[in-house]
Order: structure tokens, then sequence, then C-alpha cells
């Protein structure tokens, strides 16, 4: 029997086996991942006349639970109106978080939670506040359906009227967009993904909202639902989270305008204000959903690059993207800066930041980028493509983002399955898969003299 708390043995009483708070996170999603795998692998999930192999459909549904977008197989074409159910079912599933899942299984189990589990488990997931998890978990469904709803109801209004759909398949469509959106996957019911809607803002302005409120993180959108007048009571979480998130958002757009605006293969071949909004929407879903408007694979080579850091960042803690966060790489920024100055304690908005917060991001980012440059090397040795497009798939993996210069499909299955490793280290996060893999915290009960390296 296993035991999630974390009371000591009674005397004369053998102990029983434990599992972390963070194993139950990996075991959930690996669970729901071997759970898609084998609904998807259905002959009523495959379309008719479509054969759908087993790592194919485990591609998929590690895709979809981790919420990336990654595909080796024509999401329109491949997939039965059951698969489809399936994939956007495990999307929402994967969206909400096995780890909150986790988390209350824990809680219902548990009679007594310590202070060390309710941390713990906040930081799995990546929480700002231990209140009522019941409450919580509330509050993150109902905030979830509104804003799939009414997302879902625009793109339906939209594909009912001006593309003339049947009202039943624009609900359709609608919805899964809105799940897909929201939840930063990337999935689109259509071959060509969303490049027949580039230019349409009433398609494309819906789902890039719903894929930056997703990407803000659940405790940033519940302070500004209570506290939306009063900036001043927001948190260093809040405010780190919604100053990046605009800033990144800005110079995305203007980084992928300036570089593509001549390309007539990408976003040259529209008007000025086309160019700008298909800018701003792949700006939007390198945050990380993964929807295209364009052609990656035309895209300059300098415009992935920036695009692969843009997917490294990812979105706020919390919430449905990927990627470090943008809390991570505004933690590392402003360590910068304050040595730069010359100055002894980090400041961001008018509060010092906890010295444990900084080792937290540096191990973070070095976890990710070992993850990113590992799995790439993997792959420029199983295979003859160049460089820029194995690390635009690579970055695009762990980011959980999805986007793909094509490529996907062709690798051979050994790099079908490093992107799909990526893929779930990158949902369930560098530290967090590290803290599953270790069953017990070990303490020094000493301290060793202090010394200084020269550096630089």
């Amino acid at each position: 029997m296993l035991d999630l708390s974390s009371s000591r043995p009674r005397p004369g009483v053998a102990p029983r086996a434990r599992i972390a708070p963070a194993q139950v996170v990996v075991l959930g999603f690996l669970a729901a991942m071997i759970a898609a795998t084998g609904l998807l692998s259905l002959p009523i999930a495959h379309a008719p006349g479509e054969r759908v192999d087993v790592l194919e459909a485990a591609f998929t549904a590690v895709s979809a639970v981790s919420v990336t977008g990654h595909v080796v197989v024509d999401t329109a074409t491949a997939w039965s109106p059951f698969g489809l159910v399936v994939i956007v079912l495990f999307i929402q599933l994967g969206g909400l978080g096995i780890m909150l899942v986790a988390s209350l299984i824990g809680l219902a189990l548990v009679r007594r939670f310590t202070l060390r589990n309710r941390i713990t488990t906040g930081t799995e997931n990546r929480a700002v506040d231990f209140g009522d998890a019941g409450r919580l978990a509330r509050g993150i469904l109902a905030t979830s359906l509104i804003i799939e709803g009414a997302v879902a109801l625009l793109l339906a209004a939209r594909f009912a009227l001006e593309y003339d759909y049947p009202l039943g398949e624009a609900l359709w469509r609608g919805g899964f967009l809105a799940i897909s959106s929201f939840n930063n996957a990337g999935f689109a019911p259509w071959s060509d993904n969303m490049i027949g809607f580039a230019t349409d803002p009433f398609v494309v302005l819906p789902m890039s909202i719903a894929t930056i409120l997703g990407g803000l993180g659940f405790p940033v959108l519940r302070q500004l639902r209570k506290e939306f007048g009063r900036p001043l009571h927001w948190t260093m979480n809040t405010n780190i989270v919604l100053v990046m998130t605009a800033a990144l958002l800005v110079l995305g757009t203007a980084y992928i305008a300036v570089l593509e605006w001549g390309n007539r293969a990408t976003i040259g071949a529209y008007d000025a204000a086309d160019r700008i909004l298909v800018a701003f929407f792949h700006s939007v879903q390198t945050r990380t959903a993964g929807f295209n408007s364009v052609d990656i694979g035309q895209l300059n080579p300098e415009t992935l690059l920036g695009m692969d850091v843009l997917m490294f960042i990812g979105g706020g803690p919390a919430g449905t993207a990927g990627g470090i966060k943008v809390t991570t790489f505004a933690v590392l920024l402003f360590i910068l800066l304050t040595e730069l100055r010359g100055e002894g304690a980090v400041n961001i908005f008018g509060k010092r930041l906890s010295r444990a917060v900084h080792r937290e991001a540096i191990t973070i980012a070095l976890l990710s980028l070992a993850a990113v440059m590992a799995a790439t090397t993997a792959l420029m040795m199983i295979s003859h493509l160049d460089l820029d497009v194995l690390l635009f798939e690579a970055v695009s993996a762990f980011g959980t983002v999805g986007l793909s210069t094509g490529i996907t499909a062709d690798l051979p299955p050994a790099g079908q399955v490093i992107l799909m490793v990526l893929m779930l280290l990158g949902r369930l996060g560098p530290l967090t898969l590290g803290t599953a893999l270790v069953l017990r915290q070990r303490r020094t009960l000493y301290e060793l003299p202090k010394e200084r390296p020269v550096i630089g």
C-alpha cells in the first residue's frame, strides 16, 4: 500500500512504501498517455481507409496530453470523429493538469497535510497560494470552461456566417479550436492548420486571446479577477508574468514582421495590416500554442532562431503554456542586471527576490538547455537534416509548442521517440521530473569551508 503522508512510522510497525507527490504527477501523466495511446490505436479511432500504427498513435497521444500539437499524421484526415474526440478530451485533461488531479487525490487520501506537503504540492502545480484545493480546482475548471465556451461561440458564429459551415459542424470546429487554443495545444481540424484563415481577424484574434489567457497561468487569472483595479496589490508573480508577456508579444511580433516582411512565401504576399496580423499570431503561437497560419518550413533561418528563443521561454507558470516560463527568464534577467550594477540583492517590482529562487531558476534553465542540446545532437546523429530545422523541432517539442518545419513525420522512429521524451519532459518540467526520480532528499548535517573561485 502506498503511503502519501509524511508522518513517521509508529514504533514496532514496519514502514510502508512511500511515493512522493512529484512521482504521482509523473505516473498520472504516463497513465493518461498510455490510455490515450490505447484509444487512438483502436480501428474506430481511424478514418475510413486510414491506418495509424502504434508509434503514430503514441506520438499523437503524448502530443495531446502534453498539449504540444506535434503531429506525425494529418489530424484532419487520419482520425475519425471518435479519434478527434479522444484527442480533444486528452488535450483538456492535459491542460487542466494531471498535477492538480494527483494533488486532489493526495488530499482525499491523506487526513493531515503538513506544511512541507502543501508547499511541495503548490510547487508542482506552480501555484502561489495554498488555499483549499477543492475550491482551487473548481475555480480552475470554471475559468477554463468560461473562456473556452466564449471563444467557441465566437469562432462557431464566424464559421457559420462567413464560411457557410452547418451549425453543428461550426460548433464542433469552434469548440475544438477553443479547447486547443486555451490549452496551448495547436491541434487544428484542417490539414493546413490555420493557413486558410491567416488574414481573418475574427478567427485568429479570439484564438490568440484564448492562447494568451491560458498562458498567463491560473494564479494570475485569479488575481486579475479579484483585484483587477488594484495593481498595487498584485504579487511579484503577477507583475512579472504580465510585463514579460506583453514585452515578448510585442518584440516577437516586431521580430517576425521585420525578418519576414519581404518573404512572399510567408507574409510578404499580404498587405501591411495583414502582415502585422500574421506576425502577431505567430508571436502568440510561439508562447506556446503551436498553430500556424503560414508554412513554417518557408520561414527564414534567422526567424526560426528567434522563434527558438520565444518557444524556449514559453508562458506563465501554473497555466497551459510550456517552456522554462517567463518568470524563470525574468529572474535570470534581473540577476544579470543586478550583477552588472554591482548590487547585492535582486529586487523586482519593489520586492526582494529570495535567494532560493536564484538557484531554482538557474537549475531549470540549465537542465532545460541540456535537454534541448542533447536531443538536438541525437537528432543530428540519426538524420541528415540541417541544424536549424532540427533545433527548431527539439525546442518546439520541449516547449510543448508543436510548431514544425514539416520534418516530424520524416524523422526515423528513434527521432520521433526523442521528441516524445522531450514533450513529456517539457510538460512536467525538468525540476519536477528530477524530483520524481529521487525517493529521498539528502540532508547534510554540516557545512564545508567557504571559498571563491575566479570567475571570467
